[in-house]
């Protein structure tokens, strides 16, 4: 279920135009399905308001369930799509999220540490874990190379993979999907290290199987099957 923080006129090509939806109607949609529906495990995308960020903190302060905050500030496509006041209030919703999954460019800014090269990210993860409360993954497909290592980071300790850089266009979401599989294993009691590696893999085979749609950055295909956990498992 979800709870809309912005509409977005976009396409392969990038974000043409962002309707930020008021405060008061994130916290409506989220109130209707908590009440109702329960939550298993929550993932927090693109917020469109400072105030917007705040307030959902406040809201998920009381849950006990798995939280996964994937700090969005640009699209696949290069557009912005959080302003520095709303970068700057992510800070209360790291406080209360289980795990945070930035990428290489988002972690330089939360961490207001250099992200160069895979020891700038290992530091600069330590450093945004510890001072956040929270586990952390820094996601490393931004960085060059043909490898790309993604570093987990809970309670000090530091678990790594490696794979090889599957070559495509056809990106667009990934960040997005990684949070939401892991926050969909986390729900299903999975512990968070094998979830990280259920979504990796889920990942990787989306990818792999894009459709190809668009002349820009073209959506993943989730559409791997009823059990898509199984499925990506003998397509990695």
């Amino acid at each position: 279920m979800t709870a809309i923080t912005a509409i977005t006129a976009q396409n392969t090509l990038g974000v043409t135009d962002v309707l930020h939806i008021a405060t008061e109607m994130v916290l409506a949609q989220m109130d209707a399905v908590i009440g109702d529906l329960g939550v298993d495990a929550v993932k927090i995308g693109m917020i469109g308001s400072a105030e917007t960020a705040r307030a959902v903190a406040a809201r998920l302060a009381g849950l006990d369930v798995p939280i996964v905050f994937d700090p969005v500030m640009v699209a696949t496509s290069g557009s912005v799509l959080a302003e520095p006041h709303t970068v700057a209030a992510f800070e209360r919703l790291m406080a209360v999220a289980s795990l945070v999954t930035p990428n290489a460019p988002e972690l330089q800014v939360l961490s207001g540490q250099p992200v160069s090269s895979a020891e700038d990210v290992e530091q600069a993860a330590l450093s945004l874990s510890a001072r956040a409360g929270t586990a952390l993954l820094a996601k490393g497909g931004d960085l060059a190379g043909a490898t790309v290592i993604d570093l987990l980071v809970q309670d000090g300790k530091v678990t790594r993979w490696e794979d090889s850089r599957i070559e495509t266009r056809h990106s667009h979401g990934t960040g997005c999907t990684l949070a939401s599989a892991i926050a969909v294993a986390l729900g299903r009691a999975v512990p968070l290290d094998e979830a990280v590696a259920q979504a990796r893999r889920f990942v990787r085979a989306a990818l792999t199987a894009a459709p190809g749609f668009g002349t820009g950055h073209g959506p993943m295909n989730h559409m791997l099957g009823a059990v898509p956990y199984e499925l990506a498992l003998t397509r990695s």
